[in-house]
């Protein structure tokens, strides 16, 4: 098999807010102030191949969206490196745009749509200066705008047209991978199955790769050929889509897939993760779900879980397994 289109290998994140001169001050008495780490991503691995949608899914503050801007070379590990076709790559080199929650806030409101689509395209020499209109035109055909939309302002435009032209920014620079973020959270659930569909078709028509991330598991099912589940920075479980719906293997997973609405389930009841999400702060010991965990026992509150191959293609982070 060829070398996957990239790859994270041993990837961590820390942001550190360093104590002020007030703190220093007061250390100087024994105060004990001390910088404040947060562990964002903590150690993940995964691979994903050409014309790929992964699913990136998990609660608030797991490190997924921290995942799509390592990606996307917004930002730089702090350990562990990214590689693109088997070679180490930051930044532009990655090949990868990304797509964020928010379309009006990503957008710049003194632009019009024609030149928040053509700058970078004509800044990067992608296209001569001449025929930037008429390649704005074709970008706002696929993505299903009139052309006419060049002259407009993102205030002129509804949510689901912006979050259009956000994706038309995209592809403007002729990316291999697009990092979607909550790419439809934001909108209204008529207009979600629209951009999803555009995805979708987007991917056809451009051999495009996509790294999906999102809260809700009932998107990424029908969109992604594979789910990863990340919890407060850690990876817990990877499989096929289709199999880790049938048979989820992590407590996590199942405690995720227990709360997905189901039409076909009458008088379902629905019971809630038991506890919050801890900070990444201060991470718990051992296995981090383990507070919340209906099977914990000592060893989960000790020792750290390794993702450990449980069938061809499924991988999970749990110490259940090792008796299996």
């Amino acid at each position: 098999m060829s070398a996957p289109l990239f790859a994270l290998e041993s990837v961590s994140k820390r942001f550190v807010k360093p104590i002020d001169a007030a703190a220093r001050i007061a250390n100087l008495f024994g105060a004990g102030y001390r910088e404040e780490v947060t562990h964002a991503v903590d150690d993940v691995s995964f691979a994903v191949h050409e014309r790929e949608v992964v699913g990136l899914v998990g609660e608030s503050g797991c490190g997924k969206s921290t995942i799509g801007r390592l990606v996307a070379g917004l930002l730089e590990p702090s350990a562990g490196r990214i590689l693109r076709r088997g070679r180490e790559a930051k930044g532009v080199e990655l090949g990868t745009q990304m797509v964020f929650q928010d379309p009006f806030a990503s957008l710049n409101p003194r632009m019009r749509v024609g030149e928040i689509i053509g700058q970078a395209p004509r800044l990067h020499g992608l296209v001569p200066p001449g025929q930037v209109g008429e390649y704005v035109d074709g970008l706002l055909q696929r993505i299903g705008l009139d052309p006419s939309f060049k002259r407009r302002y993102p205030h002129q435009l509804s949510g689901g047209q912006r979050q259009r032209v956000c994706v038309a920014r995209a592809l403007a620079v002729k990316p291999e991978v697009l990092v979607c973020d909550e790419a439809v959270a934001a909108l209204d659930v008529s207009i979600q199955a629209q951009i999803l569909n555009l995805f979708m078709e987007l991917r056809e028509s451009l051999q495009l790769t996509y790294l999906f991330i999102s809260h809700d598991l009932g998107v990424v099912e029908h969109l992604s050929d594979r789910i990863i589940i990340m919890y407060l920075g850690r990876i817990v479980e990877t499989a096929p889509t289709v199999e880790l719906f049938a048979a989820p293997n992590h407590p996590y997973t199942q405690a995720l897939l227990a709360e997905v609405p189901d039409i076909s389930v009458r008088r379902k009841r629905y019971i809630a993760i038991k506890g919050e999400i801890p900070s990444p702060l201060d991470p718990p010991t051992g296995c981090h779900f383990h507070p919340r965990c209906p099977h914990a026992m000592a060893r989960c509150r000790e020792e750290k879980p390794g993702l450990k191959e449980i069938a061809a293609g499924r991988w999970s982070a749990c110490h259940l397994n090792d008796s299996t």
